[in-house]
């Protein structure tokens, strides 16, 4: 079975919406997506099926305009990765930051 991958770019945000239509955008998420935390876990839980990759660029940018809601984002997406334990294998989620690529279980999230 082939891998997904889906790319979330907040290298260009600059408010909260963007970062929320990056999102949308990169996860392909359906067109009821609420641009919140919970409609983000909602969605995010509805992607299964196939192996994927979510690679995360700009996480900086994100970091440093809405700290609190990066480090939300990142502990959603990190409790996605171990919902299900046996499907583990099948979800990589990485932080791309220039040549370096971090997995989402190695990478500092502030709680």
């Amino acid at each position: 079975m082939n891998q997904r991958t889906y790319t979330v770019d907040f290298r260009d945000v600059t408010n909260f919406l963007e970062m929320h239509a990056a999102i949308f955008e990169g996860l392909e998420f359906p067109d009821y997506y609420g641009c919140n935390w919970s409609a983000f876990w909602d969605c995010i839980t509805d992607m299964f099926g196939e192996p994927m990759l979510i690679e995360i660029l700009g996480i900086d940018v994100i970091e440093r305009l809405f700290d609190d809601d990066a480090s939300k984002m990142l502990n959603i997406l990190k409790r996605r990765k171990h919902r299900y334990p046996m499907f583990d294998e099948d979800i990589r989620i990485e932080i791309v930051q220039g040549d370096e690529r971090i997995e989402i279980d190695d990478y500092p999230i502030k709680e």
